[in-house]
């Protein structure tokens, strides 16, 4: 199930409470994921835990994401704490050391807003976990679960403090070094769950040390509880493995954006040799917002060799630290460079479409936020893309932040789709809440511009042809056809345009009971919750099936960062399918 895609049988259910003792979202599954300070080794890492946690929501999963300080943090807080206190009976300690896991928590969820992710952090004593024994290394015997009920039932993503927890007294306690693997297992228990994925630096548990040159270290895919206690040492805290066993809760020991792992369980398996992989070849059309974006998380990522970028003017001055022979503006040179991968974020529909088809024929897998060029044809890339054996994605071309793709085909699978109604355009969204607010037109579309969502020339925005070719593409994913552009009836916006603050873009489209698709764009009055408390760039989209449910998703749709995620999340789904298919996951 989709992000935020509340799914309604019908009105009743809908409106039934949750039970006051169940964790049940919607029929959303729940993760528990745990990062240490081996992944957060600085505030700049804030961001991969953004993206990981960005992978399991657009699924449909609820994440619980688990962080551990940044590294060093602790340390230097702990000899603060007891250069300043008492040698022993030192009770206060852990709630300044605390504040590390907690401030950590504070700007993952800060960097999963950035994204369009809706997530929430909270404090050990609003995560309510109790503890007994030594003030820093006591034992969770209990969970208080208000806090985490409620930030579980209204957000995508809660980011808890790993590490820390309340004693019976109120003070606040420490779980031992190591602390946030407890955190995540406990966690992992009481919500109810098999297994918890711990995320740490390597990709799984090894029969001696990887760095070790002196022989081939072995990985495990499975490993016992005793394996694990004996072979762990630093990577997994011990209590959490006893508390694993006790609980029945398996441990997934994994790298980032990998998806195998060791998993610590009941029975083991011989080890064997672990995949060495290689960075991906990957190639970039568009150095734009979205472009420009995707450049600046590739560039520093170890996983990827970026080998070239198309752009119009290579010489051009850009606002990324990029190394100027990767510019091109010849196409068939960029693909000379025999990229893996390309990701399209042109601004222009025939040149982009152009791209993808030259890119899937030269046996490149292909993302796109390109909504203009996808939308021409879908049918046509899609069998381009079968025909030679090649992934193509365009989840990030609809809704920025937004899993407007991810939602539509949970809910085409799951019956026959009738109708769906969306804001589509963050652009538009964010001007007329400043229409609405009473500024003047060319303001507005100044703000939107110095935000970073309108283009210089924003006329597809304004003329709605922008939401248009989206709804031809969720039409397309809905129905398996695209209505026409030029049947797409659209409204502009522009300076006379009446901008109560209840008016809104809405793109639908409805099949017709003769078959026909009603597809427009058009600007409305709202009185939906839904589409009326977007804010900014804000978009969403309601999908209704022909028994009666109906399938919801929100999200930023529009700016640098959110659609960045929305491209990288399809590039990680290559990857993975990419690996798997070669057996090296």
């Amino acid at each position: 199930m989709p992000a935020l895609a509340v799914v309604e049988a019908d009105k009743r259910s809908s409106e039934k409470p949750l039970s006051p003792t169940a964790f049940a979202f919607a029929g959303q599954e729940t993760v528990v994921m745990k990062f240490g300070s081996s992944i957060l080794r600085g505030h700049a890492e804030s961001a991969l835990v953004a993206s990981a946690v960005y992978a399991q929501v657009r699924q449909g999963k609820k994440v619980v994401a688990v962080v551990s300080a940044f590294s060093g943090d602790t340390d230097r807080m702990l000899a603060d704490a007891r250069g300043l206190g008492l040698a022993h009976s030192n009770d206060l300690l852990p709630g300044y050391v605390a504040l590390g896991e907690e401030q950590a928590a504070a700007l993952v969820a800060i960097a999963c807003d950035r994204v369009g992710l809706d997530a929430c952090a909270l404090s050990v004593r609003e995560l309510g976990i109790v503890a007994e024994g030594p003030a820093e290394h006591a034992r969770p015997c209990g969970l208080r679960p208000d806090h985490l009920k409620q930030a579980l039932d209204r957000h995508q993503a809660v980011i808890v403090p790993g590490f820390g927890a309340i004693r019976p007294d109120g003070k606040v306690a420490l779980l031992g070094r190591g602390g946030s693997d407890l955190t995540a297992v406990f966690l992992a228990a009481e919500l109810g769950l098999s297994s918890v994925r711990l995320v740490k630096d390597v990709d799984g548990l090894y029969d001696h040390d990887p760095n070790d040159q002196t022989a081939p270290a072995l990985r495990y895919r499975r490993a016992s509880w005793d394996v694990a206690r004996r072979l762990g040492g630093s990577l997994v805290q011990r209590d959490a493995i006893d508390l694993g066993e006790q609980r029945g809760v398996e441990i997934e020991v994994a790298a980032l954006d990998r998806v195998d792992s060791t998993v610590i369980g009941r029975r083991s398996a011989p080890p064997g040799p672990a995949p060495r992989l290689q960075p991906l070849k990957v190639a970039v059309a568009g150095c734009g917002v979205v472009g420009g974006g995707v450049l600046t998380r590739l560039l520093v990522d170890p996983r990827y060799q970026v080998v070239g970028v198309l752009v119009r003017d290579p010489s051009k001055p850009r606002d990324i630290d990029c190394p100027a022979d990767l510019f091109t503006d010849d196409r068939e040179a960029l693909l000379a460079r025999k990229p893996d991968i390309v990701l399209e974020a042109m601004s222009e529909g025939e040149a982009g479409h152009a791209l993808i088809r030259a890119a899937l024929e030269a046996g490149c897998d292909v993302a796109s936020a390109n909504k203009q060029a996808v939308s021409r044809d879908p049918s046509g890339l899609e069998a381009l893309a079968d025909a030679h054996g090649r992934r193509l994605y365009w989840s990030a071309s609809v809704g920025g932040g937004a899993p407007m793709i991810e939602t539509m085909r949970a809910a085409r699978q799951a019956g026959q789709v009738v109708a769906f109604e969306a804001v589509l355009n963050g652009t538009v969204n964010f001007m007329l809440e400043r229409l609405g607010e009473g500024a003047a037109f060319p303001e507005a579309l100044a703000d939107a511009r110095a935000a970073g969502f309108a283009e210089e020339d924003p006329s597809a925005d304004l003329e709605g042809l922008d939401a248009a070719a989206k709804v031809r593409l969720l039409s397309y994913e809905a129905f398996g056809r695209s209505p026409e552009l030029a049947a797409v009836s659209r409204d502009h916006l522009s300076e006379t345009t009446d901008a109560s603050p209840a008016v809104r873009q809405i793109g639908a489209c409805r099949r017709l009971e003769n078959g026909e698709l009603d597809a427009s764009v058009s600007l409305t009055d709202q009185d939906d919750a839904l589409f009326l408390e977007l804010r900014g760039e804000g978009n969403a989209l309601k999908v209704y099936g022909a028994d009666g449910r109906v399938w919801r998703c929100k999200g930023r749709g529009a700016g640098r960062w959110a659609t960045t995620e929305s491209l990288m999340a399809d590039l990680g789904e290559i990857v993975r399918a990419r690996r798997a298919e070669a057996g090296l996951t």
